[in-house]
């Protein structure tokens, strides 16, 4: 087959159309100073063209634009709706369009907007200064699941208000980033932070899901639209279900495996790799191996290979993620 862009091949793939080989793509945090501007920018495309990866995955380390303080239940009920356009917005949104305009027509990119649940954990919990890296799959409840858990004791009420109000902002943002150029959004959501005994096992149906709707609706001109289901899900199915092009989830760590749903899921599926073992401790041959059995594990569906979440780039060889782009450009060898 003629050799595609890398636009084209993600686009192809999406589409369930042959590709040349499968699309692949991979993300990392970049430090502090690298969030937004000129600096953030310039380390967007040097991983871009340092992997020769066929998608960007726009990361978006800027605080979510509220002053509001959540010293009480009470407080969630004055979290105001934002325009979209706030000043943290207007970082990303920025950074955004700059690339856009880098990447041109040659290859897409996605942003990363995180669901109302998410925003509204860590508006709630004091900030840290700690840079983000890999998240763990599964681990004991941290103190910003321990502070939603007292705040919706406190009154749940006020909590489903301030989720509701969130996730309009999320919304009028991922319109917003759409407008200025991303080719779609890369909507990262979790419930099992949210389905807890302490909460209740329903609360993501209840609380939730019909707000990771609202920011799916809004980014429906997008032509990648991709989700991300971190942790270990309780509910795969139901995400799933969402209208995304795509879907990310840790696929080896936390599961489903990639056979067990890939006959009854719409969407393209991402992943394959093990962000946190294989990628940082493994051998090439071991990613290798892993890229070709998810391949297997497809069939004939469409695939794009990636990691299951963010890898950590200070434990992370890069032999091992040219391992990883190799693997897809060597179809001889596949499964």
């Amino acid at each position: 087959m003629t050799h595609m862009t890398a636009a084209h091949r993600v686009l192809a793939t999406l589409a369930g159309q042959q590709v040349d080989r499968p699309p692949v793509s991979f993300w990392h945090h970049f430090p502090p100073a690298a969030v937004f501007g000129p600096p953030a920018v310039d380390a967007h495309l040097k991983h871009l063209q340092r992997y020769e990866l066929d998608f960007l995955k726009v990361m978006n380390d800027n605080a979510y634009p509220t002053r509001s303080s959540i010293r009480s239940a009470a407080d969630l009920r004055d979290v105001p709706v934002l325009r979209g356009d706030e000043d943290a917005y207007v970082r990303q949104i920025d950074l955004i369009r700059a690339l856009a305009e880098a990447l041109g027509e040659r290859t897409l990119l996605i942003t990363t907007i995180f669901n109302a649940w998410t925003v509204l954990r860590r508006i709630a919990t004091p900030p840290t200064d700690a840079r983000r890296r890999a998240p763990v799959v599964s681990a004991p409840a941290s103190p910003a699941d321990a502070r939603m858990e007292e705040l919706i004791a406190e009154d749940r009420t006020a909590v489903g208000m301030a989720l509701d109000v969130v996730a309009m902002s999320q919304a009028k943002f991922a319109k917003q980033c759409i407008e200025a150029g991303a080719d779609g959004i890369f909507l990262s959501v979790r419930d099992d932070h949210v389905d807890t005994p302490a909460n209740g096992a329903s609360t993501y149906d209840e609380m939730v899901r019909l707000g990771d709707g609202q920011i799916l609706t809004a980014a429906r001109g997008g032509r990648f639209n991709m989700l991300h289901v971190c942790g270990v899900p309780r509910n795969f199915d139901a995400f799933a279900d969402y209208p995304v092009h795509a879907i990310n989830w840790a696929d080896r760590t936390a599961g489903p495996a990639i056979r067990d749903v890939v006959a009854k899921i719409d969407p393209v599926v991402c992943g394959g790799v093990d962000n946190l073992t294989t990628l940082a401790t493994g051998s090439p041959k071991d990613v290798e191996g892993e890229v070709r059995d998810a391949l297997e594990q497809s069939g004939e569906r469409p695939t794009i290979i990636s990691a299951g979440c963010t890898y950590d780039p200070d434990v992370v060889p890069p032999a091992n993620l040219e391992a990883m782009v190799r693997a897809t450009r060597t179809p001889g060898d596949q499964a």
